[in-house]
């Protein structure tokens, strides 16, 4: 059975449809936004019998399709109507088309500087029909007063302030194409029957009011019995608007139906993250994946209970299709959870030293690890637990995994890791397809790189120490000594020493440290700006040297100026942090083998 039909049905059919609530739009539908020119040039396009383009229209009844609905802007209902079909693609003609020429009220609009302006729109009946003009011209929209005025607004051009000034001067008012045959007789009344007039006006009837009445336009109407997936993804497709809707958006129509407002329980959501630095990115949508992804796994879990065959089990999914099918009854039963469970992710992540959402090296890993939290609940304060939940994230970090599409990956997380960290079960797959290249610290430069994000924290370990404070690194004195990762042998004095820009500005020679440490530092080689920053801290030789150890680098390069041992040596103590953390061998001979050439695109983090 085809899921659509084609047709074509008369304009005013479908305006008289729109009038009465027959036809509607789908809450998630944006507004209507077109302008003064783009009304115009429909109008136009009508009066020519140009195409205008199909429009597309979704039947009412499928009950696993259930949007809150609204009438076209400027449809005026008394009381609420079920439509009998949804504008899909669309949206800005109709309505357009509907206000100008249905409403019988001035035009709300904007002008091409995207200011607001009332408008009533008329033809021209001259310059309609003649040759030398394109009919575009004779198609002209004047302001609130019906006038046109020049010379700073002292002189009036046109007026149509009054009935027998259309008449007078020739000017067909749009919104009177649907009654044209009262507006017909009052202008023959006008003219006095003047003959001449009455052979103008039926020439102006047949070449431009029947090109409005007798108009007739392409529609497809996708049956009622099409999956919200599919009506979702062709409104999407085939919207001119050209703006994707988001899961949330089209979740919220479908929410609404049953009155509960999401955008509003989304917003009381984001003030109980607004305290959570690293959250400020979580966005709406992850929510309804992480919420998603547990729902399908419980349900998962719930049918393996009854002794259902393995094969005809429900699939662990958070997919477009998934999210979009997410009931409003699962909803609010995870939705808490989530909530609490990505709250638990940012603290957990702190004892990390990841702190900020600027320095949390995948947003996306916090969607399967907010769900594998959610299962887990109390039992991830285990420390074994805590542990090989870190392993997994610094394995998902260094073999950089969760860049891309991710919700296969997801769905593998979920289960693989509960059951690993749970039952000992089998080695979760996101950590057997971590690996990590000794040659990938060459080219971390910035933040813009998980990988970076992930060192940076790495160097930030229980025992690092500012060099001037001496103060640990943690989840305060980050924020008041204003921590940030800064050179160890400064960009300057790299430079000057001939040193390659591609070594010196890459992570091996970075460092935390506090912005008045590294105001310290200035562009001066280490053994002497040393010095001057022991003596700022006022400590013996041998605390600085241990305060400078913390810092995953060997003091005597530092104090010899000696780039290379300096750079080799620290190059492996970091690799060691990173097996370390994914509890991974990492090759020391391994050349990571790329397509081409990496070319370093991206500017300076800072210049230290």
């Amino acid at each position: 059975m085809e899921s659509f039909d084609s047709t074509k049905t008369s304009l005013f059919e479908i305006l008289n449809n729109v009038h009465s609530g027959k036809i509607q739009l789908p809450d998630f539908q944006r507004g209507w936004v077109w302008d003064d020119n783009r009304i115009k040039g429909i109008l136009a396009s009508v009066a020519k019998s140009f195409p205008i383009g199909a429009i597309m229209l979704l039947e009412i009844g499928n009950e696993s399709i259930k949007f809150k609905t609204k009438p076209i802007e400027g449809v005026k209902l008394n009381n609420e109507i079920k439509p009998d079909l949804l504008i899909l693609d669309g949206q800005q003609r109709i309505t357009s088309l509907y206000q100008a020429i249905i409403t019988n009220e001035i035009v709300k609009t904007k002008n091409e500087k995207n200011y607001e302006i009332k408008r009533w729109y008329y033809i021209d009946m001259i310059k309609s029909m003649d040759e030398n003009y394109d009919l575009e011209e004779a198609i002209i929209s004047l302001n609130e007063n019906k006038q046109i005025r020049e010379d700073f607004g002292r002189r009036i051009v046109l007026d149509l302030s009054e009935k027998e000034f259309e008449y007078k001067n020739l000017m067909y008012p749009v919104y009177m194409i649907d009654e044209y045959s009262a507006w017909r007789r009052e202008f023959n009344e006008y003219w006095e029957y003047d003959r001449e007039k009455s052979k103008f006006w039926d020439k102006f009837e047949a070449n431009v009011v029947n090109s409005f009445t007798q108009y007739m336009l392409p529609v497809i109407i996708m049956k009622k019995e099409n999956p919200k997936e599919a009506v979702c993804q062709v409104f999407e497709k085939v919207n001119t608007g050209g703006v994707s809707l988001t899961v949330f958006e089209l979740l919220t129509a479908t929410f609404a139906s049953d009155d509960f407002d999401l955008k509003q329980d989304w917003q009381e959501i984001k003030d109980k993250l607004k305290g959570f630095k690293l959250l400020a990115n979580v966005s709406n949508t992850d929510l309804i994946q992480a919420i998603t992804l547990l729902a399908t796994y419980n349900n998962r879990l719930n049918k393996e209970k009854e002794n259902i065959a393995s094969d005809e089990l429900p699939a662990v999914s958070c997919k477009r299709k998934d999210m979009l099918n997410l009931s409003l009854l699962n909803y609010k039963k995870y939705r808490d959870l989530i909530v609490q469970s990505f709250i638990k992710a940012s603290k957990i992540l702190s004892e990390h030293h990841i702190f900020t959402a600027r320095d949390l090296p995948y947003n996306t890993q916090l969607i399967p690890m907010s769900a594998i939290l959610a299962v887990l609940g109390d039992k991830i304060d285990n420390l074994g637990y805590k542990k090989k939940l870190m392993q997994w994230f610094w394995c998902g970090v260094f073999g950089e995994l969760y860049g891309s599409a991710n919700e296969t990956r997801y769905a593998l997380d979920l289960p693989q890791v509960v059951n690993w960290i749970e039952n000992n079960g089998d080695e979760p797959k996101t950590i057997y397809d971590a690996n990590f290249s000794p040659s990938r610290l060459h080219t971390l430069r910035t933040r813009n790189s998980a990988a970076y994000k992930g060192v940076y924290a790495l160097l930030m370990d229980d025992q690092t120490k500012d060099w001037i404070s001496a103060t640990k690194i943690d989840f305060s004195t980050y924020f008041s000594e204003s921590i940030d990762i800064h050179h160890i042998f400064p960009v300057a004095w790299c430079e000057k020493n001939g040193i390659s820009k591609s070594d010196y500005n890459c992570i091996i020679n970075k460092t935390p440290l506090s912005g008045r440490t590294n105001r310290i530092v200035s562009g001066e080689a280490p053994s002497k700006y040393l010095a001057r920053i022991q003596k700022h801290a006022g400590i013996k030789d041998d605390e600085f040297q241990e305060i400078l150890k913390s810092h995953v680098l060997s003091p005597e390069f530092l104090y010899t100026d000696d780039f290379r041992s300096f750079f080799n040596d620290r190059k492996e103590r970091v690799l060691q942090k990173i097996e370390e953390a994914i509890n991974k061998h990492i090759p020391r001979g391994e050349i990571e083998v790329e397509e081409g050439v990496f070319i370093d695109t991206e500017p300076d983090e800072e210049i230290a």
